[in-house]
């Protein structure tokens, strides 16, 4: 089962390494579902070295691939997990949690008014002084000077067109759109797995 103590963690964006003697550290370990795809795009589903380890003994892991790098002690020595899949099948939500993180991701980091990537907030399509809610389908990602620029009005009031109109998007969606954004730390034993246009480092 997918234990709560054991959640996807995200480094940090983008070519595959080879490591060999690298520190435990620097290993984390390819989290995949049972059947073999990433839990999570954005963020990459890893896990820490220890942790992998962990859900190996407890059983609740497959191994599928090793870094050179080894752990030992006195009577037992172990090479590092970097790719693991889950032995019970996690289904996805259908949707995801309506959160600010999720509805940049789905608007692709960019403001829905000028397509700018930076100073992100967002804003209510539908004011809500005019009735406008908090969901999905009023509320999008804009920049701070195009929030204040539109203000309380809607944007047909204010003169500006919306790129894209807001909706609730399905949670397959999200993992699209974040494969866009791959992590720095790309392991070359992850390739197999992966499906970003990344340069394979020697």
């Amino acid at each position: 089962m997918y234990h709560p103590d054991l959640l996807p963690n995200h480094l940090g964006a983008t070519k595959f390494v080879s490591g060999a003697q690298a520190a435990p550290e620097s290993c984390p370990a390819l989290v995949l579902n049972a059947d073999y795809t990433p839990l999570s795009y954005y963020p990459l589903s890893i896990w820490p070295w220890q942790t992998a380890i962990k859900a190996a003994f407890l059983e609740r892991v497959d191994i599928v691939a090793e870094y050179d790098r080894e752990i030992r002690s006195p009577s037992f020595a172990m090479k590092l997990p970097s790719v693991i899949a889950l032995r019970q099948y996690v289904k996805p939500a259908s949707h995801p949690a309506f959160t600010r993180f999720n509805l940049f991701l789905r608007d692709r980091f960019s403001c829905q008014y000028c397509g700018a990537r930076h100073d992100l907030t967002f804003d209510h399509v539908i004011p809500r002084a005019y009735g406008g809610r908090t969901t999905w389908e009023n509320v999008t990602t804009a920049c701070a000077p195009c929030n204040l620029r539109k203000g309380g009005r809607t944007p047909t009031e204010a003169h500006m067109a919306l790129r894209h109109r807001p909706y609730k998007p399905a949670t397959f969606e999200l993992q699209e759109h974040g494969r866009a954004f791959p992590p720095h730390y790309l392991h070359s034993t992850w390739r197999d797995y992966l499906y970003w246009d990344a340069e394979l480092e020697a």
